[in-house]
């Protein structure tokens, strides 16, 4: 199996949300709180020594990801194929019968549930459709900077390096996310 991941230029990103408004706009999410890619965003430091940086929050498809085994009606699965996890909305029980187990499982908050009453789980896809295609997620495709990749990770590793840390990223041995960094150091 080829796993696809990303890869996060932490140096690049200059917080413009391009990827945040492309995954809504692609996946035809409404506006408000569900989110298959979010910023996050950082400040530290004190004047004249200030650091800002920012951080991209979607699915990781891990390697070994914990929402899978926590749905209750295994409407989660990860596609052999490329590694990717995707959900079966039909299939879900939606976040009131199922106390939305997964979105607690996963230490990313990559599960999404709509603001509605017995909304169904989604989250980001890698833009299935689009990879299906030969093309990349709508969030690469929009970056500007190009501060984010998507590709086969072990692609990604041997162009850029294998760091799995970086600011307001805390890397997980147990589900292994399938995302790689060029961190922004802070110096104090």
């Amino acid at each position: 199996m080829t796993q696809v991941g990303f890869y996060f230029d932490q140096t690049r990103c200059t917080n413009c949300f391009a990827c945040m408004v492309a995954c809504k706009d692609w996946n035809d999410i409404s506006a408000g709180p569900e989110k298959w890619m979010e910023i996050l965003y950082m400040e530290k430091g004190e004047y004249p020594n200030v650091f800002v940086s920012s951080m991209p929050r979607a699915c990781y498809h891990c390697e070994d990801p914990v929402c899978i085994p926590v749905c209750p009606v295994k409407a989660i699965t990860k596609r052999e194929e490329d590694g990717i996890v995707v959900v079966d909305s039909d299939v879900c029980i939606g976040n009131e019968e199922c106390d939305s187990k997964c979105l607690k499982a996963c230490p990313y908050n990559a599960p999404q549930f709509g603001p509605e009453k017995g909304a169904k789980m989604r989250k980001c896809n890698f833009c299935l459709d689009r990879h299906l295609e030969g093309k990349e997620p709508a969030c690469v495709n929009t970056c500007r900077t190009r501060a984010l990749w998507a590709g086969p990770l072990d692609e990604l590793i041997a162009k850029y390096g294998d760091v799995r840390e970086a600011d307001n990223f805390k890397y997980s041995e147990r589900t292994k996310p399938a995302i790689i960094f060029k961190p922004k150091i802070f110096k104090e």
